[in-house]
């Protein structure tokens, strides 16, 4: 019994030590040491946070909301219950029509942020235009009335100022281009002005174009966004701004985790223009799309990457340049083209009368052209004729290539009839919304300086000719001045 207990014995202690030996060995091999191992704990900790706490203590001082006052106009001319010859529709529009409203105020709730200790808040435009009364409150409850800066439609950025009694505390800004998908990022916002509210989530997806506008870049967040977030600040674990919220995909109006944000690389690169009050854009005068599959093929492209351009604004700096339909753009002043969206924020981003080294392929040829960038004109500058001058009693636009894009017009350059007025000698004539007048009297017109140039030659009492596109069709219209 004595050697059999022994030799189990000597079994078991040969086990342990084995066993031990093995733990050490993977230890060795696995944890080599206690600083690797606490680095490691430390990454985790970092990519996978417990608490956004300590983030949004910091960060919400400088986070506000903003109570905006628009005057929003009604139509007069409201549908009456009553037919036509009925005594009570003739007491009625001679005792109450002129009643009813024509304007009333409405509230728009939004969300800045504190850029410098002097009181600059950016936000989102939607959030300040068409304001009478903008009225900033922060962390502490104190309201000042807040004046506006500059602002830019075509980005959705607005700079706003309040003139506070103290030094504020400014956000950081971050780097959005550092930014990967799958990030951790929290959004404070005023939600339905419920004030301050704080939601997380990661970077869903990055350089997203949803079809907002020419300058679509957004990040893509499943972050809580709701209505009374816009204009609030996209924050990074490290406490940074990285994005500006300004919309969502719903159809009820709330949050379904997919929420956008304006990359803050893009609000910092037009804060200078804010600044002084104007954003002013480089123009090169191209229509230009994707290059797909098929359009490769059709069109024989030995290239796969840059912007097709699909036609060139007559007189505009890509026509002086020799540009052609047809042309890829590959690199513009040294910046590659690798997709289309690229081409619009560069020459954007370029000062106005720089020249610049366009490089193009031709079907398989190489051509680099000199551009000297033009300036380029807002998007929506409608002219009115009736207060001063010539009556017509309609209401233009000229065409730009972004107009056309967003919203299908199917001619590049003309002036676009927005308006007509009711028994104007516009009417009378049979203008309608949506012709493209293309010429005066047999002369093309391209802008609205040209086109009031034109019109300012005609007497009272004049009949005028004009060639209008309708629908795709043209026809002649005379009106009588």
């Amino acid at each position: 019994m004595t050697t059999i207990r022994n030799k189990k014995r000597k079994l078991y202690f040969n086990r342990t030590i084995c066993y031990l030996t093995a733990m050490l060995l993977t230890a060795v091999l696995f944890y080599p040491s206690q600083d690797l191992e606490a680095k490691d704990l430390s990454a985790l900790t970092a990519a996978n946070p417990g608490s956004f706490s300590q983030l949004v203590k910091k960060a919400s001082p400088s986070v506000v909301n903003i109570n905006a006052i628009k005057i929003m106009k009604e139509p007069r001319q409201i549908p009456l219950p009553f037919e036509e010859g009925d005594p009570l529709r003739e007491f009625f529009e001679r005792y109450f029509r002129d009643q009813i409203p024509g304007e009333f105020r409405q509230k728009s709730l939004g969300t800045g942020f504190v850029i410098d200790k002097e009181g600059f808040i950016f936000t989102n435009n939607h959030v300040i235009e068409h304001t009478t009364e903008i009225k900033v409150r922060l962390g502490d409850g104190s309201e000042f009335e807040a004046k506006i800066v500059g602002r830019d439609p075509k980005t959705d950025l607005a700079l706003i100022r309040i003139f506070p009694d103290r030094p504020l505390i400014p956000l950081p800004f971050g780097d959005s281009d550092k930014l990967e998908v799958g990030d951790w990022v929290v959004a404070i916002g005023n939600p339905f002005g419920l004030g301050n509210t704080v939601t997380a989530g990661i970077v869903s997806a990055k350089y997203r174009q949803i079809g907002a506008g020419v300058y679509d870049n957004f990040i893509q967040t499943d972050t809580s966004i709701n209505p009374g977030n816009s204009g609030g600040p996209l924050v990074n674990t490290d406490g940074e701004v990285v994005g500006i919220t300004t919309l969502i995909f719903s159809d009820s109006g709330g949050s379904i985790g997919i929420g956008f944000a304006i990359p803050i690389n893009m609000a910092k690169d037009l804060l200078p223009q804010l600044r002084q009050g104007r954003v002013v854009r480089g123009w090169l005068g191209v229509m230009i799309q994707k290059i797909t599959p098929e359009l490769r093929e059709k069109l024989d492209l030995t290239v796969t990457n840059g912007a097709l351009v699909s036609d060139v604004i007559p007189g505009s700096p890509a026509d002086n340049a020799g540009i052609k339909r047809g042309d890829v753009i590959v690199s513009f002043d040294g910046k590659p083209i690798k997709e289309s969206g690229d081409l619009p924020f560069i020459v954007a981003a370029t000062p106005v009368g720089k020249d610049v080294t366009v490089e193009v392929d031709r079907k398989g040829h190489k051509i680099s052209q000199r551009v000297k960038t033009g300036e380029l004109k807002e998007e929506f500058e409608p002219l009115s004729f009736g207060e001063s001058g010539p009556l017509l009693g309609m209401v233009l636009q000229q065409i730009t290539p972004e107009l056309a894009k967003n919203f299908d017009l199917p001619l590049k350059s003309g002036i676009l009839v927005i308006e007509v007025e009711n028994n104007s000698p516009a009417a009378e004539a049979g203008f309608i919304p949506g012709d493209i007048i293309l010429e005066i009297e047999q002369r093309p017109v391209r802008d609205l300086s040209g086109f009031s140039r034109k019109i300012q030659e005609f007497q009272n009492g004049a009949i005028v000719l004009f060639l209008v596109d309708r629908g795709g069709s043209t026809i002649f219209i005379t009106l009588k001045m």
